[in-house]
Parts: structure tokens; sequence; C-alpha cells
């Protein structure tokens, strides 16, 4: 490997993973982890650290000169329902993040760029089951006004100047390693730790709402998996639908009595039941498939077993 990768907002959910995977394949040295703060101890000790701020575009051109860097994963965002408390700061996060970037890698700064996006560009008028790549998109939170404003920004400036962005819509994302970061996906995080420390879960959506969902392993294996395709494969540059499993708080909990029989859930619908209700139940993401030979590995099942395992190990 020539050049370098800096992974901006490293110590986020998916960034804690990430970084710890791409060392795995690339070697520590080569990748360089950063955030507005040393904010989780496993990324900051694990390999090179920096502390740098998303929205400073003099601190981002100065480690990539400085590294060499060649990739950049902008993994720093504010979340769903985070951003819905500060949408003003969650607007300028989100959408001035990826602008320094992009326009480093319009400056030849840097080849490649992964940029995030989300189901959250997809709305109430959206379809719900299966929705597919190309549809309306009319989103009803910050956030995913913000992805869906960086899908067309993305795919602009590999038109119009040629950046080598590449992107995919991910579901809600399930992880034992890393805690809830203000998703509203989150409660299928919670409802392990709460079912091994309590043995209940009171539930912030009600009981048959159904969402897209994926272990986190399999997610990072698609960013991985995206950014090492041949780039004349990519043919969609906005992003792509990602898909692995569906359900509903009612069926996690189903999964998790098989282990637990003792468990138990109860559900007080907050401000997050009207975000997930805009979102979709289940994803086509039959482009993914076929452009990059995507393949998940993880359905209910075998996630609810690892989760439970994982966690009571740690």
């Amino acid at each position: 490997m020539s050049g370098k990768i800096l992974i901006i907002g490293a110590c986020g959910q998916i960034g804690t993973e990430l970084t710890q995977r791409l060392r795995a394949i690339h070697g520590t040295e080569n990748v360089i982890a950063s955030d507005i703060r040393k904010l989780n101890v496993d990324v900051v000790n694990s390999g090179p650290f920096e502390v740098v701020n998303a929205l400073d575009y003099n601190q981002i051109q100065h480690l990539i000169e400085v590294h060499h860097i060649e990739t950049v994963y902008l993994m720093a965002a504010l979340l769903s329902a985070t951003a819905e408390k500060n949408p003003a700061f969650a607007w300028d996060l989100n959408m001035n993040s990826l602008f320094h970037v992009l326009n480093l890698a319009k400056a030849k700064k840097i080849k490649k760029i992964f940029w995030p996006s989300s189901i959250a560009v997809f709305g109430p008028t959206t379809p719900k089951e299966n929705t597919p790549q190309y549809t309306i998109m009319e989103p009803s939170t910050v956030y995913g006004i913000s992805k869906q404003s960086g899908e067309r920004w993305c795919e602009y400036y590999h038109s119009v100047y040629g950046v080598d962005v590449r992107s995919v819509r991910y579901p809600g994302l399930i992880s034992w390693s890393s805690p809830p970061g203000g998703g509203t996906t989150d409660y299928a995080v919670d409802i392990f730790h709460k079912a091994l420390s309590e043995n209940k879960y009171e539930c912030f959506l009600s009981e048959n709402t159904k969402m897209p969902m994926m272990y986190m392993d399999d997610a990072i294996r698609a960013t991985i998996e995206i950014m090492d395709a041949p780039p004349e494969n990519i043919k969609i540059r906005s992003a792509y639908n990602l898909a692995a499993m569906s359900f509903t708080p009612k069926e996690i909990a189903f999964e998790i009595q098989k282990h637990l029989p003792d468990f138990s859930i109860t559900y007080a619908p907050d401000f997050r039941q009207k975000i997930a209700d805009s979102w979709p139940a289940s994803v086509d993401d039959s482009f993914a498939r076929k452009d990059w030979n995507w393949q998940q590995k993880y359905d209910l099942a075998n996630m609810t077993l690892e989760m439970l395992q994982m966690l009571q190990k740690h």
C-alpha cells in the first residue's frame, strides 16, 4: 500500500471498529485515526491518533500532507435523534466536513473518499417495503436532509471533477463493542445490554416498528469491499442501498428470549417513533450485490447469539 488512510470520526460507533479492521489489514502505522477528542481508549492507544476538528479545513489538509494520506474515511456526523435537538450544528457538521474532504480530493490532495449515507435519506412518502435504489426521497429529519444533500454533492463532485468518492446507505447498525451513538435504531443495541444487566428493557419504539438493520461486522466488511472494488465497478456515486435483515422490537425480544427465557420488554414510544415511522421497513440492495458483489453473513438469529456471547465475555 503506497499512501496512508485517514479516518475522521474514528472514535464513533462505526469508526471504532473500522479503525481496528483497517489497521489489521494495512498495518497499524498506515491508518491514522482522528477525532475531535480522545473519546475511545482502544482507538487512541492502538496506533497513530490525531485530534482534529472535522470542520477545520486547514487542520485536515495539514494531517493529509504530514501523513501522506491517499484515502479518507469521513465518519464524523451528528446522528438522527441527536441532530433533531441541534439542527443548525448538525447541518454544519454533516455538510461542511464533507465539503472539506471533497474539495481536498478536487485539489488532488487525496485520491479516494468514503462517506457514509443512511436510510434516513428516505422519508414518509418513500415506498416502505423493499425500498428501491432510485425512488422518492423526501426526508423529514435534519440528519436525513443532510445525508440526501451529501449524496447529491458526492455525485456532482464525481461527475464534474472526477473525484473518486464512494458511499453506502447504512441501515441501523448493531455492535457489541461500541455504545449507542444517538440514533433511532439504537434500541437494537441497548436491548442486549439491558437484557444482560437487568433482564428487562423499555423500548422507545412501538413493538411492530420494522426497520432495516445490520450487524456491525457486515457493515465494516461492506465499507471496505466498496472501497477495494475497481472504480469501473462503482456505477452509483450517490450512495448504494445496503441491506441485511429487517425486524421489529417484538421480534428481536423474542430472539433474545430463546437464550434468556426470563427477559421481558415493555414499550414507551417517544419522539424517535416519528423518525422511525418515516424510514423504510426493508431495502432492495440488488445494485450493491450486482456491482461489487455485496453479500451479508448475519441474520437475526446468528447476530443475537453473537451479541449476547460477546457482551457476556466483555
